[in-house]
């Protein structure tokens, strides 16, 4: 029999040697602008930005809370400034096509500069229209003209009346028109006198009549004609006089904007506007009517100013923008709408950007979960990065379920980096069930959990903390509190050769530490200050730990921590509440009877057993079978289960522990039930690293502290786990004083030999074991099982004969 002995102190816990750091205080390092052991996807980072071609944006993976956006916008940062600033966008009103607004790009700041002059010429052109209108000579011009074509329609009129005259007859202007009437001398011939007229007389005033009658519809005509020529001479007249006195003020702008083409073109359309638009500035007030305000056409000439979509004044370098909530129109831009006499209007001006929009020529920055739930967000950004322009939509007229009018504007072209940050489940679901999601995110930047616990990297740790106080203002950390801040990292990343990444946990220490100090009145953080922010942490969350040990130690769960028993066996379980785990001791017992080699998991039948828990155990029966039963039929039923357990069982950690349990029944050998043990098994009995190690150990080690340590208590683990071991310290100091064991075994035989005191026993040559060896009585109980199933299945068969004969009789 193999002595196993428990391991060494010095086994159980790595402490962080402060001696190999040269400074006092982090006050004294300098900023960590690097992530610590991320090279990998630092480097994938850096060629996913630098990557200009389409389709290689950027997928950053890893644990949340691990830094990957904060170390993905140091990296921006470092770029950005050195990048030419993007181009300003602006919407104008499109006067052929009102619906469809048009966009004009510009220069970086030459957008807030059309936006100012546009605003500026509508200030002008309110103001100098209508003054221009009441200005004498205006008024001079127009009356000249209106002098003119009334002394014309006169001259017509009075020819037509001498002419009439000369015959006798006399034009008379009603209230209907013109008309003539016979006349005697210089009045209006009676119809008295008319009538005494002879026929001949009669019938030359009816002639006369109507030839004058032909002439004044001439003139008549002629007078409309005058009219139209009239108005048209007024027209030019006022485009003449507008065009003279704002004209300079639109030249001047084309001037100014005399490189942009889309611009010019721009102001032509405006100038002409406005002299089609001049009954509008000569009189604002009858300008808003009821159809006016539904079709756009608003008092305040909104359609001749600028909506500046994006203005890029004031920026430095390329932009970068993280967009928190990313809805579809949070991403692609909305098109607003007002309410005016009970409709819902909208306009150019009220065309909003989208964080595309924002980060165009730059980088956008997104959460992967949060894009992925917000409906049509996710098409929308693919549609956008596929066909490289950003489309403003209204969802409501896309799936037609609003009626409401809209604005369709142009198109956008879309030249910006996306750079996603999720979660490693996302990325794999995304890239097996979405065929276009690799066409578009081409680059992935997986950052590391956990790094290697090294010299170098100690340091990188410690000057991290110096970032974190630098950067939330705390107090600096002395050379002991950064070495606990290390060593916790460690136990964290549940091994002791490495360091955790995770840097949200690890700024909220720092931060706790930091209030602990001010409570002491310290002005720098100590490792007592750590140690006081580890156990508040714990303290805050193990409500639930106490009431689970409480239970325990009041007998309500049934846990032995002294004695022997046979079939059972302490095993090891970890409970997961939010950030917070803890391990407490499981009964497990084995119940072994005749039978035909079923192994059942109670577990597994009530349906409280995970498929790896079923796993475990059915690799115990593998091992069962071909260790003892290799060249005979397994005449064994046993069950195995979780004593006083109620919730799902899963997970093969278990698995020593039952096969100890089961083997322990059927050589009815009893097992110390000072000794926990923890571990996985594969078919061939080696014992296989399991998670949790130190929360296991301490589960079981609190227990039996708070019954009272004999010195015999211990647990048992995988000798694969020890490069884990970061346990607590009082955990450790009673390992030091022989009061609380930690043993490794690499065999499920070693683990026997621990929990029995019995040697497991090796076969000889002849294949025979050792007399009084566990194996021997494993051997012997069963061979007995097999020989009772054999006279069983013979008193069967007889049984039957018998009865088929007296049948036949």
């Amino acid at each position: 029999m193999t002595t196993l002995l428990p391991l060494s102190p010095d086994r159980l816990y790595r402490p962080c040697d402060v001696e190999r750091f040269t400074f006092t205080t982090t006050a004294e390092l300098d900023d960590l602008t690097d992530g610590i052991g991320q090279m990998r996807a630092i480097d994938a980072a850096h060629f996913g930005i630098g990557m200009r071609h389409a389709g290689y944006n950027l997928y950053v993976m890893g644990q949340p809370g691990s830094g990957k956006r904060t170390l993905i916008r140091q990296l921006l940062d470092h770029r950005v400034d050195k990048e030419a600033k993007p181009a300003d966008w602006c919407y104008v009103h499109n006067f052929s096509q009102s619906h469809k607004p048009r966009a004009i790009r510009l220069p970086a700041g030459m957008g807030a500069r059309l936006h100012a002059d546009m605003q500026q010429l509508v200030t002008e052109l309110q103001a100098t229209i209508p003054a221009v209108f009441e200005g004498e000579e205006y008024r001079q011009r127009l009356s000249q003209i209106d002098e003119e074509y009334g002394e014309r329609q006169t001259q017509a009129f009075v020819a037509v009346g001498d002419e009439a005259g000369k015959q006798g007859i006399t034009l008379l202007r009603t209230p209907n028109g013109f008309s003539f009437a016979p006349a005697k001398g210089d009045e209006v011939m009676s119809p008295d006198d008319y009538d005494k007229l002879p026929p001949e007389e009669k019938t030359r005033f009816e002639q006369a009549i109507a030839s004058l009658q032909e002439q004044l519809e001439k003139v008549i005509r002629q007078v409309h004609q005058w009219r139209r020529e009239r108005i048209e001479r007024v027209r030019k007249l006022n485009e003449e006089v507008v065009l003279f006195a704002v004209g300079h003020l639109i030249d001047d702008l084309r001037s100014n904007y005399a490189d942009h083409p889309a611009v010019c073109s721009y102001l032509n359309e405006v100038q002409q506007n406005v002299v089609e638009s001049i009954d509008e500035f000569r009189h604002p007030k009858e300008a808003l009517s009821g159809l006016a305000a539904l079709t756009g056409q608003m008092p305040d000439f909104s359609r001749f100013r600028v909506n500046l979509l994006v203005g890029r004044d004031g920026t430095k370098g390329a932009p970068v923008v993280y967009e928190d909530h990313p809805t579809y129109q949070n991403l692609l831009g909305r098109v607003e709408h007002v309410s005016q006499l009970g409709a819902l209007v909208t306009n150019f001006l009220l065309i909003k950007p989208g964080a595309l929009h924002q980060a165009n020529g730059g980088y956008l920055l997104l959460d992967a979960f949060k894009l992925l739930t917000q409906p049509f967000s996710w098409e929308g950004l693919k549609r956008a990065l596929s066909t490289h322009e950003i489309r403003i939509e209204s969802l409501g007229q896309m799936y037609s379920l609003v009626s409401t009018v809209s604005l369709e504007p142009e198109p956008i072209p879309l030249d910006a980096k996306v750079i996603l940050i999720g979660n490693r489940l996302l990325y794999y679901l995304l890239a097996q069930y979405d065929p276009e999601f690799g066409e578009l995110f081409k680059v992935a930047a997986d950052f590391e959990d956990e790094v290697e616990r090294s010299a170098d990297n100690d340091l990188l740790y410690a000057r991290l903390v110096a970032t974190l106080a630098r950067r939330d203002t705390l107090r600096p950390f002395d050379r002991d509190a950064v070495a606990r801040v290390i060593e916790h990292s460690a136990r964290r990343a549940e091994d002791a050769e490495k360091l955790s990444t995770h840097m949200e946990s690890l700024a909220d220490l720092v931060r706790e530490a930091d209030y602990w100090a001010a409570q002491d009145t310290r002005k720098v953080v100590a490792r007592a200050d750590v140690e006081r922010a580890i156990e508040a942490q714990i303290r805050r969350s193990d409500r639930l730990r106490e009431r689970s040990h409480e239970a325990i130690l009041r007998g309500i769960l049934h846990i032995d921590t002294e004695g022997e028993r046979v079939g059972q066996v302490n095993g090891l379980s970890v409970f997961q509440l939010g950030d917070f785990s803890f391990a407490q001791p499981s009964r497990i017992t084995a119940n072994t009877r005749l039978g035909e080699g079923e192994l059942i998991d109670i577990q597994r039948e009530v349906k409280l057993g995970g498929s790896i828990h079923s796993k475990g155990v059915l690799i115990l029966s593998s091992f069962l079978a071909s260790r003892y039963a290799a060249e005979q039929p397994l005449s064994l039923a046993a069950s195995l289960v979780f004593e006083q357990t109620y919730g799902q069982v899963e997970g093969d950690s278990a698995s020593v522990a039952e096969l100890c349990a089961l083997l322990s029944s059927l050589a009815n050998v009893p097992i110390r039930q000072s000794l926990a043990v923890t571990g996985s098994v594969d078919q061939f009995g080696r014992v296989q690293a399991i998670g949790a190690v130190n929360e296991k150990i301490e589960g079981y080690f609190d227990i039996c502290s708070k019954r009272g340590l004999s010195g015999q208590q211990g647990v048992v683990i995988p000798a694969s786990n020890v490069a884990h071991l970061m346990l607590r310290r009082d955990v450790v100091d009673a390992a030091a004083a022989g009061r609380f064991h930690i043993y490794a075994v690499e065999t499920v035989d070693e683990a026997l030999e621990l929990l029995t005191g019995i040697a497991v026993g090796t076969p000889d040559a002849d294949g025979t074991l050792p007399e009084g060896s566990l194996n021997r009585r494993v051997a012997q109980r069963l061979a007995h099982l097999a020989e009772l199933r054999r006279k069983f299945a013979k008193k069967a068969v007889s049984s039957s004969g018998g009865s088929h004969e007296q049948n036949e009789e």
